[in-house]
């Protein structure tokens, strides 16, 4: 099969992980790993991962099938850093959907569906660690069964959809304790989207790291 990966960020956490799976895929599939939409050159599978830009029909044309890798349990948690909000809420149990792209945002048909589980201790780079280990699962499952997967409908019934997040998010309150805010430490990107917080006109970073 000939396979395009679309992730538009090489610095994403997840670029390091989808080259590793593009040499091992790459032994069977022709694959290209690819961050501009310019390089989108066609065949059977395009596969969007953490892309940020919205891939029009005249694009998708190019491919039999273009997927996208959505962290949530859709309809519910349409929009973006779904699995970010979730953790937020204190959900300990991530849903990850593979979808098929459409012109409306995450309203594509649903191909499968995988979870993983978190135990309330993790840190940025261990939730990285499931949910792209979710990802690579679906898309491996793409391709081994693209010739039998049957997409079902989504329903708008129940759907719930997230802001994009900003560096804002990442702002810790100096009036609140660890404790109730150890959940946004846990997500905060300690090199993109740190977390932060203001105190006497001085701005601070904060990095975590479990020694244990």
């Amino acid at each position: 099969m000939k396979i395009t990966v679309f992730c538009s960020d090489r610095e994403h956490p997840v670029f390091p992980r989808l080259l590793a799976w593009s040499d091992r895929r790459g032994r069977e599939h022709e694959i290209a790993l690819v961050t501009r939409s310019a390089d989108l050159g066609g065949g059977d599978i395009l596969f969007l991962v953490s892309c940020h830009e919205l891939i029009g029909e005249a694009l998708r044309r190019k491919y039999r099938k273009t997927l996208i890798l959505h962290a949530s349990d859709l309809p519910r948690g349409r929009g973006w850093s779904p699995h970010i909000w979730a953790i937020l809420e204190g959900q300990k149990r991530i849903v990850v959907a593979l979808i098929e792209a459409a012109d409306s945002v995450d309203r594509g048909d649903i191909w499968r569906k995988t979870s993983f589980e978190l135990e309330g201790h993790e840190l940025y780079d261990e939730i990285n660690a499931k949910l792209f280990d979710a990802e690579l699962e679906l898309m491996d499952y793409a391709i081994d069964n693209f010739a039998t997967v049957k997409a079902v409908p989504q329903s708008d019934e129940n759907a719930t959809s997230w802001r994009r997040r900003t560096p804002g998010d990442s702002r810790l309150d100096v009036d609140k304790s660890i404790r109730e805010q150890f959940a946004l430490l846990q997500v905060a990107d300690p090199d993109r989207y740190p977390a932060f917080f203001e105190k006497d006109g001085h701005t601070y970073e904060i990095t975590l790291k479990k020694r244990s």
